[in-house]
């Protein structure tokens, strides 16, 4: 480590004019993170051009508003776009940097698929010119990066990369993970450390100079494949951490033991923090990263891989409950029972619903034919189209109505709300029964 640093104080050090400043970037992938990068970067005063396949969200930013919920984005994109620094197009044009961020799912057995990553490299390569950076920002597998400068050296074979001219290549490529909480991710952009993993020193040293025009944590050094496996690597600490709190409330559940006072009597021990329980793991990274640990190493994350199949498996149990609930309903009263679903997000407060555990379950439970079922999603103004046939009902209508009530997300509406006495709670965050 220190020698890569003392490589890169060295190019920083022969600053060269091409290194110098940046005056123009554009961000590929104008969603949950790159919007918010893209944001930031306007407000330190740098003309930002966002590039998206999503014509409405082009449009949206374009007009001055956001497509996405994130608190006080809006009145930064507002103000960047009214400014002119800030402007959304479906065809990416010349800048200095380009900061891709777009998704990175998985497919058939959890195997990753980077066709939007290959899609954003082949977009850009027309626009691109010696001197520029690519960095590559979307949670990947290790060698994600150098499959990036692949796909970009041959789509542009008039110009070098890393991998055929080392320090010398006409373009610099890096990886560069962001690792911010939804609700705060303006801040934790601008105060959080980033890792940055450049393919040489100076991809590394021209990544440092462009995320420091707004980032005042620390800016770390390392190679492209240590940053992409550091970030795999937060990712599937903590979804092992969640795994064994899931798993604990599965144990406690068969000896009927009260998970959320069991785990708060353990937390009392000065070294234990166990986080709490959950209807599963959602988002786009938890979700989905440590998977692709476990595709590239099978046989070697075994934790990881069992962490992955426990809250995998969460949803399952949550659905059992319900239905177990459902059918004491039917057995007791001979009537149809009635079940609100509260929350659909993937975790409090945000409107995001991407592999939220949340959303699976109430898909399931929504296409029964034995159950009348709401939902109660406060963060979103209808449901998607691939929500099953079901009401998009308030807190206060669905309350009253249901026999089950079901809760998935502690978003703050639902905090201090009260049930009735003759209704069966199913309460998946500890919302209630953990209070």
């Amino acid at each position: 480590m220190e020698m890569i640093q003392r490589d890169i104080d060295a190019v920083a050090a022969s600053g060269r004019a091409a290194d110098r400043g940046f005056k123009r970037i554009s961000v590929i992938g104008l969603g949950y993170i790159g919007l918010p990068t893209a944001a930031v970067f306007a407000a330190r005063g740098v003309e930002v051009i966002g590039v998206d396949v999503n014509a409405y969200a082009v449009e949206t930013i374009n007009s001055g508003r956001i497509h996405i919920v994130e608190p006080d984005l809006d009145m930064v994109v507002h103000a960047a776009t009214q400014e002119g620094r800030l402007r959304a197009t479906l065809t990416p044009e010349p800048a200095e940097a380009f900061l891709i961020a777009v998704p990175t799912p998985f497919k058939g057995d959890h195997e990753p698929d980077l066709r939007h990553i290959e899609a954003a490299a082949k977009a850009i390569a027309p626009v691109l010119a010696p001197g520029n950076i690519v960095v590559l920002e979307s949670t990947s597998p290790v060698g994600a990066t150098e499959q990036l400068a692949s796909w970009l050296a041959d789509a542009r074979p008039d110009l070098t990369f890393p991998q055929q001219a080392g320090e010398e290549s006409d373009i610099r490529v890096a990886y560069c993970p962001e690792r911010v909480l939804p609700g705060h991710v303006l801040r934790e952009l601008v105060d959080n450390d980033r890792v940055i993993g450049g393919m040489t020193a100076r991809c590394s040293a021209v990544a440092k100079r462009l995320y420091k025009t707004f980032v005042q944590g620390e800016c770390v050094i390392t190679n492209a494949r240590t940053a992409e496996m550091c970030k795999l690597t937060e990712n599937a600490f903590r979804d092992v951490n969640i795994a064994f709190a899931n798993e604990m409330s599965l144990i406690c559940d068969k000896l009927d033991i009260n998970v959320w006072e069991l785990i708060g009597l353990a937390n009392r021990h000065p070294r234990v923090n166990i986080l709490r329980p959950g209807p599963g793991v959602g988002g786009h990274c938890i979700a989905v990263d440590p998977w692709f640990i476990v595709n590239r190493t099978p046989e070697q994350a075994r934790l990881v891989h069992t962490a992955r199949l426990v809250n995998d498996g969460k949803p399952g149990w949550v659905i059992a409950k319900v239905v177990e609930a459902i059918t004491a309903i039917h057995a007791q009263h001979q009537r149809t029972p009635r079940v609100a679903i509260l929350g659909l997000a993937f975790k409090p407060n945000i409107d995001d619903l991407r592999e939220s555990p949340a959303m699976e379950i109430a898909k399931q439970l929504g296409q029964r034919s034995d159950a009348e079922v709401c939902f109660v999603e406060p963060n979103i103004t209808g449901l998607p189209a691939s929500a099953p046939p079901a009401r998009l009902v308030s807190l206060e209508e669905a309350l009253p109505w249901a026999d089950i009530v079901v809760v998935l997300v502690g978003h703050d509406e639902f905090v201090g709300m009260t049930t009735a006495s003759n209704q069966i709670v199913i309460d998946a965050v500890g919302l209630i029964q953990g209070a």
